[in-house]
């Protein structure tokens, strides 16, 4: 039985890679709304706002033409700040038709974050809401962007381009000037890395065509109503958009995550798919769990005493996988692996994708030994835009990317992520170089050293600690640190901003003088003891 798990997963893996992929993003759009015509491909349900397949082709066609009459030609970058509505898709699949490149922009972004992705993209024009422009536009850390001079505005603005009338250009024999090919870019899609500062992954139109296959194919043919309720300038609702319309299906859009709304919503819209919260798990069992409409859910890092559990209450075949924004999906388990559930794997290598675990030399390492990922396949990220010693840390001979993530492998080729070589904590879904906040704690005046680390949290992963080093004579005792939070409160977003601040008077060094992070972790069992905690509002004891 074990044996035949494996032999239908390399049957389906040779079945997906041999279809054709069609000639680019717009290309695939098209060839659905001649298909699907009037059938919805996308409901935003908080705005009450629908979008048919026939409607994504005409109007991402005719806002193509629109932009194109801004100037907007191929290879030019365009910032895309915007909220879950259906604006954002959208504009997305229009720049694709361009042979443009998107740069999505999270919205809660402080405007020091906003100019740091605008000057790293190199993005001529932005396009946002009236309301997120008003409240940066003024911000002395974006005067000067050419982005900002002439934006393109969904709402009543003070300045720029109407969103809505450029919708509703006339596209009758519109063709770009140049017609994307597959492997031409269509995102930079910024994530944050091992290096500290957020990253601009080169993500292809093969890229996006890639996932959405592989993500289908994970579904089974049983799916049609799938869920995002994430936030889209995330990679997840552009692949789960892209993966309904490959289901001949519909996704439902949240404006914004919720975890109390979130078995409602599945059962109101009659979801099939979703990304499984795990903090979903926590809510009081209701009489009608096991009736819900859901038929596959995706888990990441989901504990293994609860995987089963999952599966027996909403009676839902939920697998984990494992992927990340450079390659897309890189192992998956397979909806018919039964004997894996509770095991912790990740999976096996996703359809057009080779996976290997290497040590620090790069030799590969024997089944049941712990090494470092390494990726390779036909449409991963094609590097790290205007990053080139990254790309030389990350990239190896023959094609190989290496994840920074240690994994082990079992004798039947099961894969298991052990642990993180990059410097980063996870909070709540969201990647948070430490770095980048250390950054921003050193520019409090009285702070003379930093390091940011994860605090393990039972709902939301981690949380963020800062161990802070002061200057000489200043003394801990009349530390502002209220003063502190506000100043990280200013130039991060929300989500990075340190829950917990330790005072030290040093923290340890490796023999090369850099900060041993696994000495602070390990100091003590509980890291919150002796720590100011944000929320509370209060120093903890020890």
């Amino acid at each position: 039985m074990i044996d035949d798990e494996l032999e239908e997963a390399r049957s389906l893996r040779a079945a997906v890679e041999a279809l054709p992929f069609p000639a680019n993003l717009g290309a695939f759009i098209d060839e659905l709304a001649d298909e699907m015509g009037d059938a919805v491909a996308a409901n935003f349900f908080d705005g009450g706002e629908t979008i048919t397949y026939r409607e994504m082709a005409a109007r991402t066609r005719s806002l193509a033409a629109g932009l194109a009459g801004l100037g907007i030609a191929f290879g030019d970058r365009v910032g895309v700040m915007l909220p879950n509505i259906g604006a954002f898709p959208l504009t997305w699949l229009a720049l694709a038709r361009l042979g443009a490149i998107m740069v999505p922009i999270n919205v809660r972004y402080t405007p020091r974050e906003i100019a740091y992705v605008l000057d790293d993209s190199g993005a001529r024009m932005l396009v946002t809401e009236a309301a997120l422009l008003d409240e940066v536009r003024d911000a002395p850390e974006l005067a000067g962007f050419a982005a900002l001079a002439n934006p393109v505005v969904l709402g009543a603005s003070r300045s720029g381009h109407s969103w809505t009338a450029l919708a509703q250009t006339d596209a009758a024999g519109f063709r770009p000037a140049r017609e994307p090919a597959l492997d031409d870019l269509i995102n930079i899609q910024y994530t944050s890395g091992t290096t500290g500062f957020p990253k601009g992954c080169m993500l292809s139109h093969r890229y996006w065509l890639t996932l959405s296959r592989v993500a289908a194919m994970r579904a089974n043919g049983v799916v049609s109503n799938v869920l995002a309720a994430q936030p889209f300038y995330y990679m997840d609702p552009q692949w789960l958009l892209l993966m309904a319309m490959r289901l001949r299906g519909t996704l439902f859009v949240a404006a914004k995550a919720s975890g109390t709304h979130f078995l409602d919503w599945i059962r109101k819209y009659r979801i099939e798919y979703c990304i499984f919260p795990q903090i979903v798990l926590k809510q009081p069992p209701r009489p009608d769990d096991a009736t819900l409409p859901l038929k596959v859910a995706s888990v990441f890092g989901l504990r293994k005493n609860m995987h089963a559990e999952l599966e027996a209450r909403f009676d839902v075949i939920a697998r984990e996988s494992f992927g990340m924004t450079e390659v897309g999906s890189a192992l998956y388990t397979p909806y018919g692996a039964t004997s894996m559930v509770g095991s912790g794997t990740c999976g096996i290598p996703s359809p057009f994708r080779e996976a290997t675990i290497r040590d620090e030399d790069g030799n590969e390492v024997p089944a049941g030994e712990i090494g470092e990922l390494w990726i390779r396949g036909p449409g991963i990220l094609q590097g790290y835009w205007n990053k080139p010693e990254a790309n030389r840390d990350s990239f190896r001979e023959g094609g190989w990317f290496r994840t920074g993530d240690l994994f082990r492998k079992d004798e039947r080729g099961f894969h298991y992520i052990v642990g993180r070589i990059k410097d980063m904590i996870r909070r709540s879904g969201e990647n948070i170089a430490a770095r980048e906040v250390e950054a921003v704690m050193l520019g409090w005046p009285d702070v003379l050293e930093a390091a940011a680390i994860g605090v393990p949290d039972v709902d939301r992963g981690q949380e963020v600690k800062a161990c802070l080093v002061l200057k000489p004579g200043v003394d801990a005792k009349a530390f502002d640190v209220a003063g502190f939070l506000t100043h990280c409160t200013a130039h991060l977003a929300p989500f990075k901003v340190p829950r917990f601040v330790e005072l030290r008077a040093s923290l340890p060094k490796t023999p090369s003088e850099k900060v041993a992070k696994h000495v602070l972790v390990a100091e003590r069992e509980d890291l919150r003891q002796g720590a100011y905690d944000r929320l509370s509002g209060s120093w903890l004891p020890l």
